[in-house]
Parts: C-alpha cells; sequence; structure tokens
C-alpha cells in the first residue's frame, strides 16, 4: 500500500493534505485515508472526488457505521455487476467506470472496466485537478490523448 499512498499525495497533493497511512480501500478503488494531521478522507475516482469525511478517529468510527455511509462504501450490486462481467480482481486491480459519473459515465455494465489500483488514483488526481474551477453543468471538451 506503500505505493499507493505515494500516488494519492502525487496526484491529490493539489488537496493540502500529506497521506501517511491507508485506511481501507474497496473493489472500486475508493480510499479513505489517514492524513498527518489525523483526518480521514475518501477518495472515490468514479466521482473524481476527495474530500475529508472525518476530523478525528472517533469521528470516522460514528461515520463508517451508519447504514447509508456502508451501502454507498461497498457499493455491493455495482461489485456483482462487475464481477460477472469482468471477473475477479487481480493484484493491484480495481474496477472502475470507463467513463467518469462527473462527465456523463452511466452506473451500468456497458461502462464498467478494470485497471491498475495506482494508475486509476493517479488518473483521478488529475482529472480532478484540471475540473476543480469548473461549475456545476458548465460544458467542456474532453480530449483524449494516448
Amino acid at each position: 500500500m506503500e505505493k499507493i499512498i505515494t500516488e494519492i499525495n502525487k496526484a491529490w497533493n493539489w488537496k493540502g493534505f500529506n497521506a501517511t497511512e491507508i485506511v481501507r480501500t474497496n473493489e472500486f478503488g475508493n480510499v479513505i485515508f489517514k492524513t498527518d494531521k489525523n483526518e480521514y478522507w475518501r477518495i472515490c475516482p468514479e466521482e473524481i472526488s476527495c474530500g475529508k469525511i472525518a476530523e478525528s478517529e472517533s469521528e470516522f468510527n460514528k461515520i463508517s457505521s451508519d447504514s447509508e455511509f456502508i451501502e454507498d462504501w461497498e457499493m455491493t450490486n455495482l461489485v456483482n455487476i462487475a464481477k460477472s462481467e469482468l471477473g475477479e480482481l487481480k493484484e493491484n486491480e480495481k474496477y472502475c467506470l470507463k467513463m467518469s459519473a462527473v462527465i456523463g459515465g452511466e452506473y451500468e455494465k456497458s461502462n464498467l472496466g478494470k485497471i491498475s489500483f495506482a494508475e486509476l488514483i493517479a488518473f483521478s488526481g488529475d482529472l480532478g485537478f484540471q475540473m476543480k474551477d469548473l461549475k456545476d453543468g458548465q460544458k467542456i471538451k474532453l480530449n483524449i490523448k494516448n
């Protein structure tokens, strides 16, 4: 997980934190991590988001036992669809949306794929940085380069 912490700090450092410990991950590459200030943050690659979810361990423990949080975190229906369509994950691999939800991608089987965990973190952080100043509903032109 050291490689993932390095990737988080490289890809998302523009958010102003220093990740020090991975607390948990899910099969779609969502990451909850602690910072050097003992804050808890969550990266949601499918939403191109990264935000603080708790100021302390006790606050995190309270949040993480909430049924809505658990349902959102586990993504059970989507994971089941991904497993049936794409098979089991290999080591250091996560399921992903081929096109992120924030740029029109749907949570459906035709938009599911697999990607290396580090690449998913890097891509979401880079795209998040490029989109950080956009307003909701603002029109964009997406250029994809190989």
